[in-house]
This record gives structure tokens, C-alpha cells and sequence, in this order.
């Protein structure tokens, strides 16, 4: 008997993740890596960000902290890196001095040691994304947790547009304001 269930979210994960993994050792990325930072940096100009969350990429991610490192035009607002905690599956984010981190939080990614801040614009990371502006990710639920204690924070999710999928919304989730891809710019 067939079915016409949508895969579970960890098999749609896993087929993203390796669909990111040929994508980015393709001719393509590059040109696309170039199209996502031109057009995060126009829209960060936009949003004007006074403390702006970001992330420290796992592979395939859009490297959001090397490019606004280094941005022209952000060198007054503070730049703040998560830090996860397992026990609690919690997250706060700390001020991060630009410079590559020296330790890594309880999940094992690299983070900041810096004062706690809150962003009033947050980047995050996507391993797929609905049309809707809801994001699929690890599976951990820090970044949702995260911004159901911080409501009106703005949110752009990060992803390359391969990872465009159709997504059961779960009770958890949390919208984000904006997706961006090399290709697009969703405000659902």
C-alpha cells in the first residue's frame, strides 16, 4: 500500500543536508556564496541592526560571520554569537570581538565568551525553509525556544534556495520575518 505522507523531518533533513553538501563543492556556490552576501548587506543597510545575532557556519552554510566581520557599515553595532546549553536546551547570545572563537558552546560550535546581549536583529541558519517562512534546522529547537521568549525580534532565516520545501508547521516552530537566499527575499 502506498502513501503520499510527507517524509518525517529528520529524513528531510538528512536528504537537505546532503543535497547542501554537493551544492556547495559545485561550480555554482561561488557565484551564489557572492548574490547571498551582496544581498544580506543591502538588507542589514535597510534594518540598521544596533546588536545583530549571527552564527558561526557549519559546513555549507552560508558564512554570515566572515563577510559582516569585516563589513564596512557595521562598525558600530555589536555583533553576537549563540551559546548553547544541552541540560536546558537553552541559548543566549554573547557579544563577539570579530575575531575567531576561541571556545565553543555545549553543542561543540564555535561561540563567544562575551557579555550576554540581546539582538534586536537575529540571522538564522536553514537547512530548508517553507515559502510561509518557517525554517527547518538541526532539530534541537534552540533557535524556536529562543524566539518565543523574545517576541519581535527581527529574524532573517539564511539558506540557499535548494532548500525551498513544503513544511508541515509543528506547534514549536516560529515564523521568521524574512528568508534569504542567493535567489530570493520572502517576507511572508
Amino acid at each position: 500500500m502506498s502513501t503520499n505522507a510527507a517524509p518525517d523531518r529528520a529524513s528531510l533533513r538528512k536528504e537537505l543536508l546532503r543535497q547542501r553538501r554537493e551544492f556547495v563543492v559545485s561550480p555554482a556556490h561561488a557565484d551564489a556564496e557572492a548574490q547571498l552576501g551582496r544581498s544580506l548587506l543591502r538588507l542589514l543597510a535597510q534594518l540598521e541592526p544596533q546588536c545583530l545575532g549571527l552564527y558561526w557556519p557549519l559546513e555549507g552554510e552560508f558564512n554570515a560571520a566572515a563577510l559582516l566581520g569585516a563589513a564596512e557599515g557595521l562598525e558600530d553595532c555589536t555583533l553576537a554569537l549563540p551559546f548553547a546549553r544541552k541540560a536546558d536546551r537553552q541559548m543566549d547570545f554573547r557579544r563577539w570581538d570579530r575575531q575567531v572563537p576561541a571556545i565553543k558552546d555545549e553543542c561543540g560550535i564555535p561561540s563567544s565568551n562575551g557579555a550576554i546581549v540581546q539582538p534586536d536583529v537575529l540571522l538564522v541558519p536553514c537547512v530548508g525553509f517553507s515559502p510561509t517562512g518557517y525554517r527547518l534546522g538541526y532539530g534541537g529547537g534552540y533557535y524556536d525556544r529562543w524566539l518565543a521568549a523574545h517576541p519581535g525580534v527581527t529574524t532573517v532565516g539564511l539558506a540557499w534556495q535548494l532548500g525551498e520545501i513544503a513544511l508541515e508547521v509543528q506547534p514549536h516552530d516560529q515564523a521568521l520575518t524574512i528568508i534569504l537566499t542567493e535567489s530570493a527575499l520572502l517576507a511572508p
